[in-house]
Parts: structure tokens; sequence; C-alpha cells
């Protein structure tokens, strides 16, 4: 049997935490296994944007009411973000690579500048050092100079950066936020190579009616 080779996603603590419940939602579905790490900041965002706490002690339970659905007790893994003693924060750990969705602009400066300042950032750091697929979703706005130098290097580093930035093309004015959150997840797994459908792929500019 091979060994177990999970994505791990981190989630900061930006404003989106929709997106990453869109993302571990698409996972889960497509039968990926999973590691989470939420940093202390991102349970006041969750708490902020859902109305729901997420707590070490009944991760599963508060997962599993944050996205809408039942977590796996095969596959997924959840490491607490002071723990930086957990599997994902040794290159030896066989994960296939992480996703830091949203990835707030302390977040992207900590794994740039290797701080390792909690799990998040140490496996971000660790799966770039292993040259592992790494994706930054950003969602702060505006940015200063030191925000993009930080991204540049973590481009230059390996990574790919991915704003949270979704195309309405596929869903026209329309769009309800939930179409939007999709389309970055989906984004996002396009870049990690999972299959899904989420978005409305784009096929070409239709020919005006006559």
């Amino acid at each position: 049997m091979s060994a177990r080779k999970p994505w791990i996603v981190g989630v900061s603590g930006a404003s989106g935490t929709p997106y990453a419940a869109s993302v571990l939602r698409a996972l889960l579905a497509a039968g990926e296994p999973v590691d989470l790490v939420v940093s202390r900041a991102a349970r006041l965002t969750i708490l902020d944007e859902t109305g729901r706490p997420f707590r070490d002690a009944h991760w599963r339970d508060d997962l599993a009411a944050w996205l809408g659905a039942p977590v796996p007790v095969e596959g997924f893994r959840y490491w607490p973000a002071g723990d930086l003693g957990a599997g994902p924060s040794s290159g030896s750990y066989p994960a296939r690579g992480m996703i830091v969705v949203p990835a707030s602009t302390a977040a992207c400066a900590g794994i740039a500048l290797g701080l390792s300042k909690d799990l998040l950032q140490r496996a971000a750091e660790v799966c770039l050092k292993e040259r592992r697929p790494v994706v930054v979703v950003p969602r702060e706005t505006p940015v200063t100079r030191s925000h993009l130098l930080h991204l540049v290097e973590l481009i230059d580093a390996g990574a790919t950066v991915l704003p949270a930035s979704p195309g309405f093309y596929g869903v026209g004015a329309s769009a309800s936020a939930a179409q939007l959150v999709d389309f970055v997840a989906g984004k996002v797994l396009d870049a990690i190579g999972v299959k899904h459908d989420l978005l409305v792929r784009w096929s070409g500019m239709r020919p005006p009616a006559e």
C-alpha cells in the first residue's frame, strides 16, 4: 500500500474563509487526503465570518459545521498551529504540497522570510525547500511595496501566487457570492492538478446573433 501523501491546507487570518471552505470541500469530494492547519488569527476570522467557533478539542465537529458536510475519519488530519513538532514541520513528512487560503500579508511575509512563526508558516517553508507545490491565495487589498516584494520572493522560491480574483465569465452579472468563491477555489485546484467542476471554463467568444 502506498504511503499517504496529503495536501496541506493552511488557513491564515485574512478575511476570505469561504475560499478555504470551498477548497476543502472540493479536495474531499475528489477523494484527496488532507492535513489542515488553522492559525490562531484564522479562528477569529472564522468566528467573525461564519458565527462558528473553531476549537482544537472539538475540531472535527466545528469543521463539519463550517463546511456543512461531515469530515471523513480516514484521510483527514488536523494539526494545531502551535504544534511545531507536528508531521508537516519536517521535510521527511510525505506531503504532496500545500495551499495557504486565504493568505494574509503577514503569513506571506513569514513564509517568504522563513520565520516559521507557527506550523502554517513552517509547513509552507518545508514544502518550498522540498520543491513541492505551494499555492498562496492573497486576498488583502490594497497592497504595499513590501507586500509585493514578499510575493515576488515566494514566486522566486517556487510558489504559485494566486490572488483571490474571481472571473465573471460563465456566471454573468447575476453571479452569486458562492459562484465567485468557487471560481477562485477551482483555480486553486487547477494549480495543483486536482479535477473539479467548480467553474465554467472559457471556451471563446460567441459570435454575435444575426
